[in-house]
């Protein structure tokens, strides 16, 4: 478990679990345009081996502050979703579930990370390249909503 502070509050990072489903289902609703759904997060953290998934949290409760998840396949851990809820945007907890994200699937072996970013969303590809990640492709036309390209992004471990 990683801890980290910001004025006006302090959390915890580590694994997602059932109970959390409930809050890190609502953060995505509010963050994203094509959120996942409640199952499909039960599935990740319940069944599929691949799948490693944190949330910050914040104590002495558990109230669900953010929350983030990669597959890991052979050597390459690929990020599916990194979101933060509003009231706690911009006190380095994005940063901080990145770091944490990349260190664990490091200690699993990882030598690669990868994950697709909107072309529009500048502070998310500033926070990636601060960690060494770099545009290595494009996936055109890849966001449903509005037919935003991705950013195919990479880094070594």
């Amino acid at each position: 478990m990683a801890a980290g502070s910001a004025q006006g509050g302090a959390w915890v990072i580590g694994p997602m679990e059932a109970e959390d489903i409930p809050q890190v289902a609502l953060i995505d609703r509010e963050t994203f345009a094509n959120p996942w759904s409640a199952a499909s997060y039960r599935y990740e953290i319940t069944e599929n081996l691949a799948a490693h998934f944190l949330v910050a949290v914040t104590p002495p409760g558990r109230q669900v502050v953010g929350f983030a998840g990669f597959w890991l396949v052979v050597d390459e851990a690929h990020i599916g979703t990194l979101a933060v809820h509003h009231a706690w945007r911009r006190r380095g907890l994005g940063e901080q579930l990145l770091m944490a994200l990349l260190t664990q699937a490091r200690g699993l072996g990882a030598l690669l990370a990868t994950l697709e970013v909107r072309e529009g969303n500048l502070a998310a590809q500033h926070l990636y390249a601060k960690h060494g990640f770099a545009e290595v492709g494009r996936r055109a036309h890849y966001y449903q909503d509005n037919g935003e390209d991705a950013l195919l992004l990479t880094a070594a471990l």
